[in-house]
């Protein structure tokens, strides 16, 4: 240990020479490089020593220290010194104490010391600093020795001599530690800004202190309930004190702080900073004579941004200067523009934008300040707007050039548009209203789907995401649940909501024509496998004609075994897993082509 300590102690003289060295090759006036003084105060709020004295616990208390820090950009190096104060408390009654004979113990003495931990480390920084350098936010870590004393707890009986509570404490030197911080800080000068921040510190392997050769001890008791509630302590007969020996023991703790920083360097006016790109040199950049005007357009409920909104700046006369779609942010940003007085419009999904205007005051800001000119417009539309997509079902083929047809629920009306190259499409819902949506293309089909606008909340979204498929023509689509007895072709209950969805797709697709077709698994003769799946095929086709549908838009077709989905086939041995998986009912749409 004390060979551990004494690299220690080189290592940390090395790197405060190094860190001097550091300061003094740098120069502390430039814009990127800084030397911060931190002085805090603060309280230790959660302290934890790991030592085996049951009956003392300890308070937070005092916190007080400083930080020296120099960055290089982002990155730095920095020192900290704490003082840190807690107080021992013994947790062992001081009422209504009795001998195991009945005697009282009331003559007590209960002596609680304070103890002090200082610490010096030394380690690297990181920081975030905001373009203006008022605020910073930073990581600390330190790696450092420590000096730790006091927290002696004697609880005695005077009369008796009896040792009732007790432990030694510390008093120890060079007691390796680390600690990490975060810090926030916001500068109101160049030079000074306030501080906040929380610390965790930790000291590993502090030796109890040594005084009677043992690091701890109480006597046990046992406490009973007497009248009236009251709690009685009880020693017990002939026993002995529990003595814990002396061993090393961490101690950490967390806690918050409160400080000033001072950052050297020349202020902004000693600097004669540059106005424009505020840096120290000269000559100084030209002003320039036109200004950057950002226009962001805006849900006036939801503050959702719009994209592709059309934005055009127009000047007293009408003519317009500058023109732009927004981008996905919602945001468009034009250069160059010259002094005057204008108005910004916009139009986004249909609905012209509440205008806003740009006054000549507006450039003198812009100049003064070398900030853009930023404004917002507004879509104020109380309705929905459905940002739609259609894709192949089961996949992630988008599908271009499909009709998409929209029904209010309510009055009957439709409206259609067609999606573009992406499968993107969309349309304006009027709030509280139901509408189903079904998509067409050439060789696709769908079934209607239905949005509640009830289900939104305009306050919160202007957008109702929305994602519909359709299935291709000639796709053979697996139905579930279709099951039937061994050796029959009775359609089962079972069966009825899967087929509920061929009769709802037929009845939305009155112009397609349907093949069913069923399959059986390898065990038993071609023949008969053949045979059964077409009376099971003819079955389904049978009951959805007794569900309304045409008979001449239903084709059955019994495949058998004929095309298995996996490797179960004649003379093949297979799980019945596996001969489930071919045991299925099929329906297809036919192309026009096949018919």
């Amino acid at each position: 240990m004390k060979n551990v300590t004494s690299i220690l102690k080189l290592s940390f003289k090395l790197y405060l020479v190094l860190f001097s060295f550091s300061v003094l090759a740098q120069d502390i006036a430039s814009k990127k490089n800084d030397l911060i003084i931190t002085p805090r105060v603060g309280y230790d709020i959660l302290p934890i020593y790991d030592n085996r004295a049951p009956y003392v616990d300890y308070e937070g208390g005092l916190n007080l220290g400083a930080s020296v820090d120099y960055y290089f950009n982002f990155i730095g190096i920095g020192a900290d010194f704490d003082y840190i104060k807690n107080t021992a408390i013994n947790q062992y009654p001081t009422e209504n104490i009795f001998q195991a004979d009945g005697v009282a113990l009331t003559d007590l003495m209960l002596s609680e010391n304070d103890i002090t931990r200082m610490f010096w480390g030394i380690g690297p920084n990181f920081r975030y600093l905001t373009k203006n350098r008022k605020f910073s936010a930073e990581v600390n870590t330190r790696v450092g020795l420590s000096n730790i004393k006091g927290g002696t707890v004697s609880l005695s009986d005077l009369k008796t001599g009896l040792l009732l509570n007790y432990h030694s404490g510390y008093d120890v030197k060079n007691v390796l530690a680390a600690k990490g911080q975060i810090r926030f800080t916001y500068y109101f000068s160049e030079n000074l800004g306030f501080t906040l921040g929380s610390y965790y510190l930790r000291h590993f392997g502090a030796t109890e202190l040594d005084e009677f050769g043992f690091a701890s001890s109480h006597q046990p008791f046992s406490t009973i309930q007497g009248d009236e509630g009251t709690s009685i302590n009880v020693l017990g007969r002939n026993s002995e004190p529990v003595i814990e020996n002396i061993r090393d023991t961490d101690i950490s703790s967390i806690g918050a702080f409160a400080g000033i920083s001072y950052r050297f360097g020349k202020s902004n006016k000693e600097k004669n900073v540059c106005p424009v790109c505020n840096l120290d040199h000269k000559p100084h950049c030209t002003i320039p004579e036109n200004c950057t005007v950002a226009i962001v357009a805006k849900d006036k409920f939801s503050k959702e941004r719009i994209p592709n909104a059309d934005i055009a700046v127009t000047d007293e006369n009408g003519k317009i200067i500058k023109s732009g779609k927004t981008n996905v942010y919602g945001a468009v940003i034009f250069d160059d523009v010259p002094s005057g007085n204008y108005t910004v419009t916009g139009n986004g999904y249909g609905v012209a934008l509440e205008a806003a205007t740009i006054t000549i005051e507006d450039f003198k800001a812009c100049k003064d300040g070398n900030k853009p000119i930023e404004k917002e417009i507004l879509y104020g539309d109380e309705n929905f707007i459905l940002e739609g997509e259609i894709i192949e079902c089961n996949s992630i083929v988008n599908i271009s050039n499909a009709n998409v047809l929209l029904r209010d629920t309510n009055t009957s009306t439709q409206k259609n548009t067609i999606s573009d190259e992406e499968g993107k499409f969309n349309f304006q819902l009027k709030q509280v209203s139901i509408y189903t949506l079904k998509g067409n293309k050439d060789g696709y089909f769908s079934h209607e789907v239905e949005v509640n606008t009830k289900d939104y909340d305009r306050s919160k979204s202007l957008f109702i995401d929305f994602q519909m498929c359709v299935d291709p023509c000639g796709k053979a689509i697996r139905l579930n649940n279709i099951n039937f007895n061994l050796g029959k072709w009775d359609i089962l209950p079972m069966a009825f909501s899967e087929l509920e969805y061929v009769i709802e797709l037929m009845n939305d697709n009155p112009e397609i024509k349907v093949e069913m077709s069923s399959h059986t698994d390898s065990r038993g003769s071609n023949e008969f496998n053949q045979k059964l799946s077409q009376k099971r095929a003819q079955a389904t086709v049978d009951y959805l004609v007794s569900k309304g549908i045409a008979k001449d838009r239903l084709i059955a077709v019994g495949l058998g075994e004929t095309k298995p989905l996996n490797i179960c086939r004649d003379y093949i041995n297979c799980s019945e897993e596996q001969y489930a998986v071919n045991r299925r009912t099929e329906f297809k749409v036919i192309c026009p082509s096949e018919e």
